[in-house]
């Protein structure tokens, strides 16, 4: 089975490419959560390498001002939104997101390409 290697962009060209996969996964996702939500992305201190991946539905009240707001539209589904505070964006732009349904190491997974060091896991990095 060829995997799919078409990733998505922000309508506006830029932010964190999401793969074909995982594009059908945060839809779904997002009509489950309802409407006003949206995705935020981002990092925190932790994790194996230093630094771990966050991902969250929040209420889009809860949108700050600084923060890099994304539209997506999938070709099959709803259009959704990914928030990611300016802190994050610095170690994760140009990151891809990718969604895989194998049973061992399935999920959400990140390519980074800031990151200097992974761990096993996929969700902590160094920079």
């Amino acid at each position: 089975m060829a995997t799919e290697t078409l990733t998505h962009t922000g309508k506006d060209g830029k932010g964190i490419l999401i793969t074909a996969p995982a594009m059908k996964q945060l839809a779904n996702l997002m009509q489950q959560q309802g409407s006003g939500s949206v995705l935020r992305v981002g990092v925190r201190s932790g994790g194996c390498s230093g630094m771990s991946y966050t991902m969250d539905f929040i209420d889009a009240a809860e949108i700050q001002g600084d923060d890099e707001r994304y539209s997506y539209e999938p070709a099959d589904a709803p259009s959704f939104e990914v928030v990611c505070d300016p802190k994050s964006l610095l170690y994760i732009y140009g990151m891809q997101l990718d969604f895989s349904t194998e049973l061992i190491g399935g999920g959400f997974n990140f390519t980074n390409p800031n990151a200097s060091q992974t761990c096993g896991c996929g969700s902590s990095f160094a920079v």
